[in-house]
């Protein structure tokens, strides 16, 4: 029977910022047996995703499901890396008109649109 290694041990972390650079340099064969895990179910877990509708011009779903059909990936998948890409732009060029008004109306459309992680 081989020898078991020894492993180091885990470091404790002063914030998760602390931890994920140290994992970002760090394997973590040489801290955990992975021979002794488990698959873990986590039957409460709510999807932090939510169904919509959304009505779009014929012509402009049939080029949405072409550009997905090209890079072999659904046509919803695409849409919703787009509209993130979408958020990101939208949010830089608000910050770069007006930077000190920026994060108050961001807090106010938020709290609006009911965005979650944004005081009303």
């Amino acid at each position: 029977m081989p020898k078991r290694r020894e492993l180091k041990r885990i470091p404790n972390f002063s914030s998760e910022r602390e931890e994920r650079e140290f994992w970002e340099t760090h394997d973590t064969v040489d801290y955990v047996d992975w021979s002794r895990g488990r698959v873990a179910v986590f039957p409460d877990v709510k999807s932090s995703t939510e169904a919509i509708s959304l009505r779009l011009p014929a012509s402009l779903l049939a080029e949405i499901k072409a550009l997905a059909n090209n890079r072999d990936v659904p046509y919803q998948s695409i849409l919703k890396v787009f509209l993130a890409e979408r958020v990101v732009s939208e949010r830089a060029r608000e910050k770069r008109a007006m930077p000190s008004i920026a994060p108050l109306s961001v807090s106010l459309l938020g709290a609006v649109a009911g965005l979650p992680g944004v005081n009303r």
